[in-house]
């Protein structure tokens, strides 16, 4: 029998031996930086920027942070695979930032989007969106919502093709193909965010319309056509 300690709360490693306690830490603090840093941040008591940005010393001395160091912040923005946050430093008194750079539910003015346009050389054609089989029924009909957040999130690809980092999850059930050069067409405007995911507000109401979909894909357990009624 093993009798080396094992932390409470740790999560077992592959093939269910011993604990990964850091993974589990730095797990932790990615999911509290995104809270705090897309949806949180007023609830919380901690300023944010126009342009999204939370001191660095001011998120480290919250009751939730106090346990994390600026070293632990450095390694989850570093080692992200998403790119999700940025550093930093104020142009004004010289202290450090951070910020999500997308996914945010409150408005923020000043998160140095990219317009696109269809005359851009990295215009793309098509966009996907990751989504789930049980949500696919009320997308088919009602079309793509932003919901709570500012912004529909797509990616310019499935994830792993061609550098693509962001904008759905791995674990997708399936893949809406949105044709942005019609969207653009109709005055639905798109951006590019710091990581490289394409966001849109959608039309007036938030939604990016079923006429928009250009093809469905169903990628578990392997990938195949959705027919499009």
């Amino acid at each position: 029998m093993d009798s080396r300690p094992r932390e409470r709360g740790g999560k077992r490693g592959r093939g269910g031996r011993g604990y990964r306690v850091e993974e589990s830490r730095g797990v932790r603090l990615s999911k509290s930086l995104s809270y705090v840093l897309r949806h949180g941040a007023s609830k919380m008591g901690l300023q944010m920027s126009s342009d999204g940005f939370v001191y660095v010393d001011e998120l480290l001395a919250h009751q939730q942070f106090r346990s994390f160091s600026l070293e632990d912040l450095q390694q989850v923005v570093a080692t992200n695979e998403k790119q999700r946050f940025k550093f930093q430093t104020h142009p004004d008194d010289g202290r450090l930032q951070i910020r999500a750079n997308q996914g945010h539910s409150v408005q923020v003015e000043d998160l140095e989007l990219k317009p696109v346009s269809p005359d851009d050389p990295d215009c793309p054609k098509e966009a996907v969106h990751g989504t789930y089989m049980n949500h696919w029924p009320s997308i088919q009909s009602q079309g793509l919502s932003r919901m709570n957040r500012t912004h529909i999130h797509l990616a310019p690809g499935l994830p792993g093709e061609g550098g693509v980092i962001s904008g759905m999850r791995q674990n997708c059930e399936v893949a809406v193909y949105i044709n942005v050069s019609k969207a653009i067409s109709d005055g639905i405007q798109f951006f590019w965010s710091a990581n490289g995911v394409l966001l849109t507000p959608g039309d007036a109401a938030g939604v990016l319309a079923p006429c928009y979909f250009s093809r469905v894909q169903k990628l578990k357990p392997s990938v195949c056509e959705i027919e499009l009624q």
